[in-house]
């Protein structure tokens, strides 16, 4: 069976104003050596006023102008591209150029529409993403690919395999409408060394264009896995700025590991609860599908750091406790239990939302009561009314950050949640909450968000996890 790699290249792979498109270039000749390679691209960032942006977030912010009356501009997102044009050679920047105008005269328009609307919101903001970010971005590689001598081609819009619902903002894929809809890029693939295509983005079976959440361009990547798993004995590769350690390097500068494997439950945990490493629903989707695959972390820097994330490991003769994450802007829902089963059948079949864990539940003044921790805050805000119809007498508490210990073995090691509760009250802070079971993927602990909070307590419990024995 042909081999065939999924190379996901996010903004940071890219670089401001393409800066790093050349290691890009140098990776999918190495990965196209033995294999078939859709890359799928995120939107690309730019230097604005000294400062890193995405061309995502100069989107949204021009969109936020036109419905507060302000004539919103992509000249910010113009120069931007101004700037990777020039990594196309003579033979192809004429219709590159025409590609550009094309895309961003598309994307005007919608943003024009939110001008005149007030209205910011579903298929406008979704156009006004697709064609100035990800999209767009694909179908330059293609031509930048072209001018490096790689037998390559760009999937249209017309021809999109990523079906999804009706959601338009927060989107979710739509395997057997994809399956349907797969015959171009398959041709594609079929008769060529790379095809590129942008992430994030997808169409309903009306034709209506959507989007997933932020870094749902790893959702793309994996929903091409599922599409083409039977077809090509199929891989991810997540091209970022390192392979996974054991703490966020920004938080902790000494001391950390490198994280040789994970297994998809530890990833997808790590993701929950705030570690970079990718979109916990791209490992979700996977599983739900009941598709095996391996995925590669790649540190497109230097590609021999990798980290491997199976569906089930082998022997693991490393530290059980892997990873040491936190999480910030938190909310607590307090529920009577009597209700709680039909909060989560809405969560889940209504809303298709899963970020969240279920915490111990307790009985106050006879009533049994059940938590849900709801690992974005905002989520919670926006949707209060919902939430609360369920049960009018419930509770939100919000400003809760969550610290986090993940590894499938954790059963492994001493003692390790009385040293870890001791290590964070040696830190002065109050643990509000802490969930573990004897034998667990990971160790929930709940403390007030406020300060450097979080980043105490991880600093604090990655030092102490050297010092566990463990069997």
């Amino acid at each position: 069976m042909t081999n065939l790699i999924i190379a996901k290249f996010g903004g940071s792979a890219i670089g401001p104003d393409g800066i790093s498109i050349p290691q890009i270039i140098e990776r999918i000749n190495n990965l196209k050596k033995d294999s078939k390679v859709i890359a799928v691209f995120s939107a690309p960032l730019t230097l604005h006023n000294g400062k890193k942006r995405s061309l995502t977030d100069v989107v949204l912010e021009q969109g936020k102008n036109a419905e507060n009356g302000i004539r919103p501009s992509l000249d910010i997102v113009k120069m931007a591209y101004q700037k990777i044009l020039q990594r196309v050679n003579e033979d192809n920047k004429k219709n590159c150029e025409n590609v550009v105008d094309i895309h961003l005269k598309k994307a005007q328009v919608a943003l024009d529409d939110a001008f005149e609307n007030k209205e910011f919101a579903d298929e406008t903001r979704s156009k006004a993403l697709a064609f100035s970010g990800e999209i767009l971005m694909a179908h330059v590689m293609n031509y930048i690919l072209r001018s490096n001598q790689i037998k390559t081609d760009a999937v249209e819009f017309d021809n999109w395999p990523i079906i999804t619902d009706n959601n338009i903002e927060s989107t979710n894929f739509l395997r057997t409408e994809s399956n349907e809809r797969m015959g171009g890029i398959s041709n594609l693939v079929e008769n060529n060394e790379v095809v590129t295509i942008g992430g994030f983005i997808g169409k309903t079976v009306e034709g209506i264009t959507t989007t997933y959440e932020r870094g749902g361009s790893d959702r793309t990547a994996a929903d091409l896995g599922i599409l083409f798993h039977k077809k090509y004995d199929t891989s991810i590769d997540f091209e970022k700025d390192s392979s996974v350690v054991s703490a966020d390097p920004k938080i902790i500068e000494l001391g950390l590991r490198e994280v040789i494997q994970l297994s998809y439950n530890e990833a997808r945990l790590a993701g929950m609860f705030g570690m970079k490493i990718l979109d916990p629903i791209a490992i979700k989707e996977i599983v739900e599908h009941g598709v095996d695959m391996p995925i590669r972390i790649t540190n497109i820097k230097n590609p021999e750091k990798i980290t491997i994330i199976k569906r089930e490991l082998g022997t693991h003769k490393g530290h059980p406790i892997k990873i040491v994450t936190g999480k910030e802007n938190c909310a607590i829902f307090r529920i009577e239990t009597n209700s709680i089963q039909k909060l989560l059948t809405s969560l889940e079949k209504d809303r298709r939302y899963s970020e969240f864990v279920i915490l111990s539940p307790f009985t106050k003044d006879g009533v049994g009561l059940s938590r849900i921790l709801f690992l974005d805050g905002d989520y919670v805000k926006r949707n209060e009314k919902y939430l609360l119809g369920f049960d009018p007498l419930a509770t939100i508490t919000y400003n809760r950050g969550v610290i986090t210990l993940i590894g499938d073995e954790m059963w492994r090691v001493q003692q390790v949640a009385s040293r870890t509760s001791a290590k964070i009250g040696e830190s002065g802070l109050n643990i509000l909450n802490m969930d573990a079971q004897e034998e667990t993927s990971r160790i929930i602990i709940v403390v007030e968000d406020a300060e450097e909070n979080i980043k105490k307590a991880i600093k604090a419990v990655h030092e102490g996890i050297a010092e566990i024995n463990f069997i």
